[in-house]
């Protein structure tokens, strides 16, 4: 209670003050029709009389201590603004009252993103030969996302790249967050989009991280990359999503078709194959490469591209890939325009993917595509850009699809076309 007046006290006592120079300024500008150029000033004696009656009123007012830590300021001075006066309920000019942030970056965001998904994030160590030769020890990272010991990492980590990127049979060793050890066993492991499964045998429940999604990201969105550079454990790196969709193509990577996550977190030789992690805790990515000229410029395999893989590693053993055997590209109206100005008789079409080059022998040839098609509708889908054909054509290796393609002059037509499964060891 003597705290709680003193804190009234104090609170009046700048109430005062604040008043005290309002009623100044008010009087200032009411004797503006007074005569202050030859020199006189009001004094302070002036605003006394108001003061008694001001206090008074001031007294029957609830005045409202904050606790120091919500307002508290700093000065040269070294004086600390601990209390100030605060109405029940801002209202702006709008009528909107302060809303809770959700989503917001706090002082301990990080911290609690990492400490959600740390225990499960582990380091892998693989014994790397050469025809017999042991050359060494390669270093990653992984994530447990089971509790039966499922643990994701990248592929170049595991696999064994003198038969293809087939699964590898080399020891991998994993040590846990927590100092235990085991010894890995490769499941599983897709040399394009290069991600593994890797599995251990514990008799102890082990951490395991919760995965999220990626389809919701945006360039600007805050992420964490984990995982043990250069042996080092437990190195947590922050930065933002530079890129949601960077294309292999951009990257200068050849073979199938991929987008990344572009991050500009650090991240370094043993990270790969270690999360990268939303601010909700979640896996939202596998950290897989880095531009080794720049910095900032860093990249993650999407959770929702790991989770297809997944899926025909459970299915099928492998990753099964249709190919038709075209060269595509998305049209937006930059491309649509240029090309019109080139070619008058080019469809009338806002958008779709262009066909510029057909392989020859292939099905798109065997069903009748030609170089300038604009492929509009897909397996009874309209269809704006690449990815949607991947998408309707994930699961339809030797099923006929019916696929409608606008031609010079806008003619329509439409090809029936069977997708084959695209060569693993390419």
């Amino acid at each position: 209670m003597r705290n709680l007046r003193r804190l009234n006290a104090n609170s009046v006592i700048r109430a005062l003050a604040l008043a005290s120079t309002a009623t100044a300024a008010s009087l200032l500008f009411n004797n503006n029709n007074h005569q202050i150029n030859n020199g006189s000033r009001i004094s302070g004696a002036s605003i006394s009389p108001r003061l008694p009656q001001l206090r008074e009123l001031l007294l029957s007012l609830p005045i409202m201590p904050f606790p120091a830590p919500l307002v508290q300021t700093s000065s040269s001075s070294g004086y600390n603004n601990h209390f100030i006066l605060s109405r029940k309920e801002s209202v702006g000019e709008t009528g909107d009252t302060a809303k809770r942030c959700h989503g917001c970056l706090g002082r301990d965001s990080i911290a609690t993103a990492a400490a959600a998904v740390g225990p499960a994030v582990v380091n892998i160590s693989v014994t790397q030969g050469l025809h017999g030769l042991m050359l060494g020890k390669g270093i990653g990272s992984g994530t447990i996302i089971h509790p039966d010991g499922t643990i994701l990492t990248c592929a170049h980590l595991v696999a064994d790249f003198q038969s293809s990127g087939r699964v590898s049979k080399v020891k991998v060793d994993v040590t846990l967050q927590d100092g235990r050890k085991f010894q890995g066993t490769v499941v599983n492991a897709d040399f394009h989009s290069d991600i593994a499964v890797v599995k251990i045998n514990s008799k102890s429940p082990l951490p395991t991280a919760r995965i999220g999604s990626s389809r919701m990201l945006r360039p600007g969105d805050w992420v964490i990359a984990m995982g043990c550079p250069l042996f080092l454990q437990n190195t947590i790196t922050a930065g933002i999503v530079s890129c949601v969709n960077r294309k292999s193509s951009d990257l200068g990577l050849g073979g199938t078709r991929m987008e990344f996550l572009q991050t500009d977190c650090a991240i370094n030789e043993g990270n790969s194959g270690g999360p990268l992690v939303n601010l909700d805790g979640e896996v939202i990515g596998i950290n897989t490469l880095k531009i080794l000229a720049a910095d900032g410029l860093s990249f993650a395999v999407p959770i929702d591209s790991v989770l297809k893989v997944m899926e025909h590693f459970n299915k099928n053993g492998r990753v099964v890939r249709p190919w038709l055997g075209l060269k595509m590209l998305d049209l937006n109206e930059m491309v649509i325009s240029q090309l019109k100005e080139r070619d008058n008789s080019f469809p009338n079409v806002t958008k779709g993917v262009l066909v510029p080059m057909v392989t020859p022998g292939s099905p798109a040839d065997h069903a009748g595509f030609r170089p300038g098609d604009v492929v509009i509708e897909f397996d009874g889908n309209p269809v704006e850009s690449i990815n949607e054909i991947i998408e309707l054509m994930s699961n339809k290796c030797g099923k006929p699809l019916s696929v409608v393609v606008k031609r010079a002059n806008d003619v329509l037509v439409t090809l029936t076309v069977v997708p084959e499964e695209a060569n693993p060891d390419i």
